[in-house]
């Protein structure tokens, strides 16, 4: 597995995980909350935007799920923005995305393994104190905090 789609695939497993935050809210709460409707948005479309990125890279989708689904999906919130149905959008948050959750599972673990092993390949003989600053893990995690305002 590249580089890029193991970083893309632990950004949709991260989205995913913040998803299942927003339902363990509550449709109620959700339905009240126009905030959390609109952080529920923007996961979905950042989960579109990444499953086009995996569909063009060939990474094959999940099974019993397609990519072109969480792709269109984000097209329509992107395009169709005045006319979101938010019963719809509660029952993608907490029906369909679990399910992409529970089968992409085997990928996340990998995408962990294979950034792991780039990281230890990364460290030569010259250089034979662990680089865990430089590894494209921690590159990741990185990513992921400043992406949260943590950095």
């Amino acid at each position: 597995m590249d580089r890029n789609t193991a970083k893309d695939l632990l950004h949709l497993r991260d989205w995913l995980d913040r998803a299942h935050e927003i339902v363990d809210r509550g449709r109620d709460a959700n339905l009240r909350d126009d905030l959390l409707q609109e952080a529920g948005d923007s996961l979905m479309m950042k989960l579109g935007e990444a499953s086009n990125r995996l569909s063009r890279a060939g990474f094959p989708g999940p099974r019993g799920l397609k990519w072109t689904d969480a792709i269109a999906n984000r097209n329509w919130l992107i395009h169709q923005y005045d006319e979101i149905d938010r019963e719809i959008t509660w029952t993608t948050l907490a029906r369909d995305l679990p399910k992409w959750r529970q089968a992409l599972a085997g990928a996340f673990e990998s995408a962990e393994g294979a950034l792991a092993s780039d990281s230890n390949a990364d460290r030569s003989d010259q250089d034979p104190e662990p680089r865990s600053a430089g590894s494209l893990y921690d590159e990741y995690l990185r990513e992921r905090a400043l992406e949260e305002g943590e950095l």
